[in-house]
């Protein structure tokens, strides 16, 4: 009720003004209503007072006259479509005003006694007005469907784009001939991500139309993420009205432009703001990249200002063009004997010109949009030329549509209608919601929101031209499914722009990414390359992560595989070992059958009988435990790695301490202390359990946590070595030999003393020391050393270890056997140990 006391307030107001909206009207048994705003622009202001209309729009003329021609094909056609229905108009001038169009769509649905209800005035009988074709502009057409809902009558509107016009909850009688601002606004921003620009400004108004496109044309570029909108201007509404605040806006805006590093400007408001910002660009020659919107794409009065090219290029988008059939004709026939009062209107301040050449002159003209000298002569072919083929086209169709759902209420068909034509509005809405048909070539149909099937073309202004009606061309189209077609020449031209003061983030090579690098120039990036493990292979794209078994070439264009990096059989170091580690063996196994063929000797009893058997095993063990580490790691080689080696080698150094310890007692003079070391000296024994420790250290490290082979990735490569599963057990297992080492180096150096023909103890010391200079190196290179040749040492380690005691303690014993086989005699011995101990005083019994 509050909308309405409002709506006949504004009616009352406007009733007092002496100029009533200019209108045509025709009787007929249906009447379609027509809104179209002749009238570009009012007087209106902040303060109340009589509105008056201004700018005359030549083409809105010629729009009214397209409605009224195609009504009149409609009734004039043989046979006839509507059979014995008679079709009338009532076309009301809104001058672009929500005031007047309210008034003028007030004044259409009259003949309803009671809008609240919807019911009729039966002493009238019931309202002809059936449909209404428009409004322009779509804030005016928001408020006149508000009106036209009431009363369920269809309102199908020719060029209101705005997305809020598809909420069927709010406009349910609402539909139109051209695609929604939705659309249109994917389609501005598909275009931009196909120039690969990536930056762009926005330029809209604070009206339905303005704000909101340029609100989901911000939603659009941001969802995009690689497109930067620099920054978005709304201009007020009435922006071409002529005052101090306009002037001062206008040079804002020029100034912002010309700092502006935006590649492309996309402008979404209506017509008359951009004849005021072009005029600007041209007189301070801003040479950019324009984008257009419908509203002013195919502006034939734009296109031909004087000097257009210094503003730059145009791109633009507009719905589908098509030629109105026979319409072009009917201009240049002077409207073929029709009159109406609008035509009159028209002929009587702009009168048609009687010398004009005929219909094959090349006509070179120049129409302003908004005619505003009255009486001036127009050429009637150069007024044919100057139609547009975009709404005069969509105008034919909303005709057509409503044709089309009278005709499937009523049944029709060439001859004669089924139904008498008696219906609601509300009837014929739900069946105009319905129509699927073809017009020409073009295939119409409505979805839920009432926006219909059509696409877009896609306009480049070529200001080169020689003839001023070829500038405006279609290069491409965009579909409502979102496909895009573009010439691949333009694509190319427009991506392959280098680096200027307006795209400093243009262009980058492979291996680069577009990063903001100043925070003052809020859309300029620099070209950074990608870090390392990461790439980027199209121009300015952000640098991704390459996988764990990749890494980035060089250039950072592309992820190339990491090669596999472990100790190789045929690295030269390895190859040396594995010489020594088989030459150990065959050393091993020809001393173990020496000191087998030699075994009842006094020099293979001296270094403990059939335990030297046993430490020959063992040192086998080593050496053959060494070919663990080369090779590509697996969990068997990672297992009998280090843990085996620690058992091997302690079952090694245990041998050697029993045989120490066998020394110690035969030498030992004091009966106390032989008596005691005769209780422990048990060979087996003391093997068993020092071994066994080791033994009992290793067995819970294989079980709990067992050594296992690990990828380590590297830069270029994957690293793959054993890991030893626990750090603690590894120390523990070199500690332990590392004692019982030192263990034997005391035994070994204090048995120096005594009378040793062989040199066992000696020996021994030697080797002992050897193998705890050997791990105290290996520990500190282990920690620091790195990479595959980690294990290569370890693997060194454990070979010098078991040459060391090869070598210093059993290998001499092989030379007495073969070469000094006369001190291999227990006579030579017992004779040895009586002079050591003469010489010290001491008496020997034998």
């Amino acid at each position: 009720m509050l909308f309405f006391g409002i709506v006949v307030s504004t009616m009352v107001m406007l009733s007092l003004e002496d100029n009533f909206s200019l209108n045509a009207y025709l009787p007929g048994d249906i009447i379609i209503g027509g809104l179209f705003p002749l009238h570009l622009q009012t007087n209106r202001t902040t303060i109340p007072e009589p509105v008056s209309c201004s700018h005359y729009s030549y083409q809105i003329f010629l729009q009214t006259q397209v409605m009224i021609y195609a009504i009149r094909e409609v009734n004039q056609r043989t046979p006839r479509l509507l059979s014995n229905i008679t079709l009338g108009y009532h076309i009301y001038d809104t001058c672009g005003d929500v005031s007047l169009a309210i008034r003028a769509a007030l004044e259409l649905v009259k003949d309803w006694s009671d809008p609240e209800t919807c019911s009729t005035n039966a002493q009238f009988g019931p309202p002809k007005l059936m449909a209404v074709v428009g409004e322009r502009f779509s804030e005016v057409s928001i408020a006149v469907s508000r009106i036209l809902a009431l009363s369920s009558i269809p309102q199908i509107s020719y060029a209101s784009t705005s997305e809020l016009l598809s909420r069927k909850l709010k406009f349910p009688t609402f539909l139109r001939t051209i695609s929604s601002d939705e659309y249109q606004t994917k389609a501005i921003a598909e275009l931009v991500k196909q120039f690969n620009w990536k930056s762009v400004a926005i330029i809209g108004s604070d009206d339905e139309y303005g704000k909101y496109g340029s609100d989901r044309l911000s939603y659009h570029f941001r969802k995009t993420k690689d497109i930067c909108i620099e920054f978005i201007e709304i201009l007020p509404g009435y922006f071409s009205q002529n005052n101090s605040k306009t002037h001062k806006r206008l040079s804002e805006l020029v100034e912002k432009v010309n700092k502006s590093i935006a590649e492309a400007i996309v402008i979404f408001t209506k017509g008359s703001n951009v004849d005021i910002i072009m005029e600007a660009a041209i007189k301070h020659k801003v040479d950019r990249t324009w984008i257009a919107s419908d509203s002013w794409s195919t502006s034939s009065t734009l296109a031909s200002l004087p000097g257009i090219e210094l503003a730059g290029q145009v791109f633009g988008f507009n719905s589908q063009r098509n030629t109105v059939p026979g319409f072009k004709d009917y201009i240049i026939s002077r409207f073929n004997g029709t009159t109406n009062a609008i035509l009159d209107y028209h002929l009587t301040h702009y009168p048609l010109c009687s010398n004009w050449s005929g219909e094959d002159r090349d006509v070179n003209c120049t129409l302003r949009n908004s005619i505003k000298e009255k009486g001036q002569c127009v050429d009637i072919k150069c007024l044919a030329s100057h139609m547009d083929e975009d709404e005069t086209y969509n105008i034919y169709l909303a005709v057509q549509v409503i044709v089309e759902g009278i005709r499937r209420l009523l049944r029709c068909d060439h001859q004669k209608c089924e139904k008498p034509a008696k219906f609601t509005a509300l009837e014929l809405l739900m069946e105009i919601k319905k129509v699927n048909f073809t017009v020409d070539t073009t295939n119409l149909f409505f979805d839920s929101n009432g926006d219909p099937s059509l696409g877009y073309d896609i306009l480049y202004w070529d200001t080169a031209a020689k003839k001023q009606h070829e500038v405006i061309k279609i290069i491409g189209e965009y579909w409502p499914n979102g496909k895009i077609k573009v010439p691949q020449d333009i694509v190319q031209k427009m991506q392959s722009v280098k680096l200027t003061v307006y795209n400093c983030s243009k262009t980058c090579k492979p291996g680069q990414e577009l990063k903001k690098q100043n925070v003052h120039l809020q859309c300029c990036s620099d070209c950074v390359p990608c870090a390392d493990g990461e790439y980027s292979t199209e121009q300015g794209a952000e640098c991704k992560r390459c996988k764990d078994n990749e890494y980035s070439s060089p250039e950072r264009n592309e992820c190339l595989e990491k090669k596999m990096d472990f100790l190789g059989w045929s690295d030269p170091f390895i190859i040396i070992l594995s010489f020594l580690e088989a030459l150990g063996i065959i050393l091993t196994i020809v001393i173990a059958i020496l000191f087998a063929i030699h075994r009842g000797t006094p020099v293979v009893k001296a270094v403990g009988g059939y335990l030297c058997f046993l430490e020959l095993f063992s040192l086998l063990t080593c050496f053959c435990l060494t070919f663990s580490f080369p090779g590509k790691p697996s969990a068997a080689s990672c297992m009998i790695g280090m843990p085996l080696f620690g058992i091997a080698f302690s079952l090694c150094i245990s041998c050697i301490l029993a045989n120490l310890l066998q020394i110690l007692v035969g030498f030992m003079f004091d009966l106390k202390t032989k008596a005691w070391l005769n209780k422990v000296n048990q060979p087996i024994a003391i093997v068993a359990l020092v071994s066994g420790i080791q033994l009992a250290l290793c067995v819970p490290w294989l079980c709990l946590y067992p050594p296992s082979p690990r990828r380590k990735s590297l830069e270029k490569t994957i690293l793959l070595q054993c890991h030893k599963g626990s750090t603690e057990f590894f120390i523990a297992m070199l500690a332990y030999n590392a004692l019982l080492a030192l263990i034997c180096f005391l035994f070994a150096f204090k048995g120096k003393q005594l009378p040793d023909l062989y040199k066992n103890a000696s020996l021994i010391t030697v080797s002992m020391l050897l193998y705890l200079i050997i791990w105290m190196l290996f520990i500190p290179i282990y920690i620091n050393l790195f990479g595959a040749y980690k294990q290569a040492i370890e693997s060194a380690a454990i070979l010098i270890s078991s040459y060391s005691i090869l070598c210093c303690h059993l290998a001499p014993k092989c030379y007495i056997m073969v070469f000094k086989k006369e001190i291999n005699d227990e006579k030579v011995i017992v004779e040895y140990i009586r002079k050591h101990y003469e010489a010290k005083g001491i008496s020997v019994v034998k």
